[in-house]
């Protein structure tokens, strides 16, 4: 079992930065791959980012691409998430996931078992 602990979500102005943190309970890094995903209200809970378990493969969804940047310090068992340029859209709890070793970074919350229980973040025009 792994308990994952989001941080670093608040209230932000449109173009502005945020980092978010996912800190893991136990030595996640060399057994999970991880990911990003976010809810907006009214909305499906949607794929933004995931990582392979040796901070390979990084993928995004078109929507951030170029904004955001995925990472994660095994050493710490922590994942972060850079986010940039941010938008009103991007407005959401963000949640971030564990998953089983897969040789690629999954963008489907199917391959993911545990679920943090997530941050906020606002983005005000």
């Amino acid at each position: 079992q792994v308990q994952l602990v989001e941080s670093g979500g608040g209230l932000v102005q449109s173009g502005g930065s945020l980092r978010l943190s996912c800190a893991a309970s136990r030595r996640a890094s060399s057994m999970y791959n991880m990911g990003w995903f976010r809810q907006a209200p009214g909305k499906e809970r949607e794929f933004v980012s995931a990582i392979k378990w040796d901070g390979g493969f990084p993928v995004y969804a078109d929507s951030v691409k170029g904004r955001f940047t995925i990472s994660r310090d095994n050493a710490k068992n922590t994942m972060y998430m850079q986010m940039n340029s941010l938008k009103p859209d991007d407005t959401g709890v963000y949640y971030c996931a564990a998953g089983r070793k897969l040789p690629y970074s999954s963008s489907s919350d199917g391959d993911y078992a545990y679920w943090g229980q997530g941050t906020q973040v606002a983005v005000s025009s």
